[in-house]
């Protein structure tokens, strides 16, 4: 019985550890206590924000606080799954690359001795599975994970998830801007998730951020490798006070400190290391190296193989012979194409004992696509504007991760480039929302079905919506109010639904077409329209709205000005035309009056004809 951790690789520390880190470059960090009350700075001069950022859940206490000494460890946040299925940290950033980390703890806050399933995302790809029942230790004292992961958009979105009744929890959250070139960036592209699956220092105990006042400028904690080194000879540990040259150096700044101990044997033996991966993904592992041994002095003199699954990758590596004495060397390898759960380390003597620093693993996550840009900031927008209750999950990425659904009413598919996903389909009919429409809808330009009837929203239709690809808007049974925008005529449309609203204002024709040429119209009981067949020809003036008596004379004398022109013009043409054409010239408003009394007896006839009645009054 165990916790399903297909993604990630948890570095079990002390609970006296903390995961502020020193970080001396010139980046931005954010430090949460996830459930504290009051900002605070620990032994590290590092300070820690009060919660904040999250969309959702409540604070609690863990069971036994006075067993944590740090205070960023002694509370947390849960996220009961009655505030919807999807609840987000989402913190702005600049843009960049960054190491985040997150501190998680049970210990029985609830008393209901179940420790929860839940996932958690970072920019909508998940990096970390938890599953019940937790190691017991886990569950007790805590345990830290931690990734990179670029973010190009201003906002770091971490998101939990909850499985069935279980409320996700999380303890601590850290947020450090890093070098963006670390870790071969160049490479393997802004658009992948490096999660931890082991940083192991050779014969040095735990240190690093947080843990000890020893700095790493990244932000990383490193844990002893005792536990995951086998060998067959007598392990040794070495240790200097010299200075390591090329150690802190950018872009991955991997510390002073990393280079001055390691593990070595008393005998030439191999030196294993057995690592628990997923076999689905593929591993970016780092060999750390300095030649510390005083009783080596010159190339040669330690020379050794490096194998993954029996397989060498790196032959005969000679620390001395490549950078000397007292300096840092550090080996990189992407390990494709597993059969098995384990990735085996093999350091095998070629000459002398073979030896190590410190050994970095980490899963190559490909991020998710995610949400087209435009439209997520349509749909936080439209969030605010119907006041979506939160029990809908409307948090995070509407869209991402594919692993699980989409926001509540909210259907999604591949933009037309593959590079992004988008809005197709909104359906929040009869949810009970009081808000109003936002006018950045028609921002959500590939939707193609939008129902939000049995609401009670207020205000008007925004002017635009009925573009772009939408062919079905169902907006009956609201409280809407306002003109009917020209919009909703769009020629693309089928099905538009406005009926038992408070419209008013004169009908569009070409909305009224939508039903003549086969789709279907439905605008009864809103009693202030007009202007199209059936229902009653719109006031000159347009509703309610009077002149004043001088404007009414003013009015009234241009019109009779222009209308002594028009006639004096249509006489010369009268006079000019009649011995050329001898027939009859209605006046051109006659003839357009005709026109559009004789299309709308047309459209009509038809309506009365068909029973399907698609334009309904």
């Amino acid at each position: 019985m165990g916790m399903a951790l297909p993604f990630v690789f948890f570095l079990l520390l002390p609970c006296i550890a903390t995961v502020s880190a020193q970080h001396a470059l010139n980046y931005t960090s954010i430090r949460i206590d996830c459930g504290g009350f009051a900002n605070f700075t620990d032994q590290f001069n590092q300070t820690w924000l009060s919660d904040r950022y999250f969309t959702g859940g409540a604070p609690a206490l863990v069971s036994e606080p006075d067993t944590f000494i740090r205070l960023q460890q002694r509370s947390l946040r849960f996220f009961p799954v009655t505030l919807g299925k999807k609840n987000c940290y989402t913190v702005g950033v600049p843009r960049g690359r960054f190491l985040i980390r997150m501190f998680f703890v049970y210990d029985n806050y609830d008393h209901k001795d179940h420790a929860p399933s839940f996932d958690v995302s970072v920019e909508g790809t998940v990096v970390f599975n938890w599953r019940s029942p937790w190691p017991e230790d886990y569950a007790r004292e805590g345990v830290y994970s931690d990734l990179y992961a670029f973010i190009d958009d201003g906002v770091a979105t971490i998101c939990f998830y909850s499985f069935a009744t279980d409320s996700p929890i999380i303890a601590s959250l850290e947020i450090v801007q890093v070098d963006p070139l670390c870790y071969d960036s160049v490479t393997t592209g802004d658009s992948v998730i490096l999660v931890n699956y082991g940083r192991l220092s050779g014969g040095n105990t735990p240190f690093g951020a947080g843990i000890t006042n020893d700095t790493d400028r990244a932000g990383r904690a490193w844990d002893s490798d005792y536990g995951f080194s086998l060998s067959s000879a007598p392990k040794l540990v070495l240790t200097t006070n010299e200075s390591i040259h090329n150690a802190d150096i950018p872009p991955n700044y991997f510390p002073n400190r990393l280079y001055q101990a390691a593990h070595t044997l008393e005998l030439p033996s191999n030196l294993e290391y057995l690592l628990t991966v997923d076999s689905s993904l593929d591993y970016m592992i780092w060999f750390h190296f300095a030649e510390i041994d005083p009783g080596v002095s010159g190339p040669g003199e330690r020379v050794f193989n490096i194998s993954l699954n029996d397989q060498v990758v790196f032959p005969n590596v000679d620390i001395f012979k490549e950078v000397g004495k007292f300096a840092a060397l550090d080996l990189k390898y992407i390990v494709k194409n597993l059969t098995g759960s384990i990735i085996n380390i093999t350091l095998s003597p070629v000459f002398g004992s073979p030896l190590l620093s410190a050994v970095e693993n980490y899963a190559i996550l490909h991020m998710n696509l995610a949400t087209d840009r435009t439209e997520v900031m349509a749909m936080q927008a439209l969030k605010k504007s119907l006041q979506i209750p939160d029990r809908m999950g409307w948090n995070g990425d509407p869209c991402a991760p594919y692993e699980w659904d989409t926001w509540e009413g909210v259907s999604c598919s591949l933009r037309f480039d593959n590079q992004a996903l988008v809005i197709t389909r909104l359906d929040l009919a009869g949810q009970g929302l009081k808000g109003v429409i936002s006018d950045t809808i028609p921002l959500l330009r590939h939707l193609l079905s939008l129902n939000l009837s049995d609401n009670s929203l207020q205000g008007s239709i925004p002017s635009g919506l009925g573009k772009g690809n939408l062919q079905s808007v169902d907006l009956s049974f609201n409280q809407l109010t306002g003109n009917v925008p020209e919009s909703l005529g769009a020629p693309q449309l089928v099905h538009v639904y406005l009926n038992d609203n408070q419209l008013n204002g004169q009908v569009p024709l070409a909305l009224y077409s939508i039903g003549v040429h086969g789709g279907y119209v439905n605008i009864s009981s809103n009693t202030n329209l007009c202007g199209v067949p059936s229902l009653p020809p719109c006031p000159f003036f347009g509703g309610k709205a009077s002149l004043s008596d001088g404007a009414k004379v003013g009015l009234a004398i241009a019109a009779a000005a222009g209308g002594a022109v028009l006639v004096i013009g249509l006489l010369y043409i009268y006079v000019a035309k009649r011995g050329k054409d001898d027939y009859n010239f209605d006046l051109p408003h006659e003839l357009a009056a005709t026109a559009k009394h004789s299309r709308y007896q047309r459209h009509k006839s038809k309506v009365d004809s068909d029973d399907s009645k698609p334009v309904i009054f």
